[in-house]
């Protein structure tokens, strides 16, 4: 197996400050690090967007072979997309002392009203190493997709969601023709296509 060449003792901080404190922070590092050819890299200076772990949760109903989805207003998606009501999986902040599975059942019920029967991991990943510490849990829940209905969301965190209920095969499509614009929401219906079948084998029988 292919291991990463360095480690966390082959680079050293030499400088951190902070650019900005809100809800989220921004950090400037002047870092230098081993380098492939041997010998150090220079000092250089990296910006980071700090934030805290998230999580994100495909809603899956087994006996139905339905998805639940949500669609929000997203910030980020201003200027990328056709429009900022994003279609999605249910997702969210792990704040401190939560565990990745209490985190998305909270969210799930938060966003859809859905409870999760039952949970899978899909993967955890850095969202985007480039500029943020953002790290991602990503799970598919078994559901009762007929609870899922009504717009939901937290007032003091002025969320407007609606619920989606769709089969697999409406969701795929989506998916196929590039209706899906985050990607946990991709890799988790991507993952699911491979792990649809043992899913409906192993949560039919509870």
């Amino acid at each position: 197996m292919t291991r990463s060449s360095f480690s966390k003792n082959d680079y050293e901080i030499l400088a951190k400050e902070t650019l900005f404190q809100g809800f989220y922070r921004m950090l400037r590092y002047q870092v230098c690090h081993k380098k492939f050819e041997g010998g150090w890299s220079v000092p250089f200076t990296r910006e980071l967007f700090a934030t805290l772990s998230a999580v994100a949760l495909l809603l899956y109903d087994p006996l139905r072979d339905q998805v639940v989805l949500i669609e929000q207003f997203r910030i980020g998606a201003l200027e990328h997309a056709e429009t900022p009501w994003i279609i999605e999986n249910v997702a969210g902040l792990l704040m401190p002392g939560e565990s990745p599975i209490d985190a998305v059942k909270r969210e799930a019920i938060e966003e859809s009203g859905c409870e999760v029967l039952d949970i899978e991991p899909i993967y955890e990943y850095l969202a985007s190493p480039g500029n943020s510490n953002e790290y991602l849990y990503l799970y598919c829940g078994w559901v009762d997709a007929t609870a899922a209905n009504g717009i939901h969301g937290l007032t003091e965190e002025h969320e407007d969601i609606r619920v989606l209920t769709i089969t697999t095969k409406e969701a795929f499509a989506m998916l196929q023709q590039g209706k899906i614009k985050t990607a946990h929401t991709m890799l988790a219906l991507l993952w699911l296509q491979l792990n649809q079948e043992r899913l409906k084998a192993k949560w039919q029988k509870k």
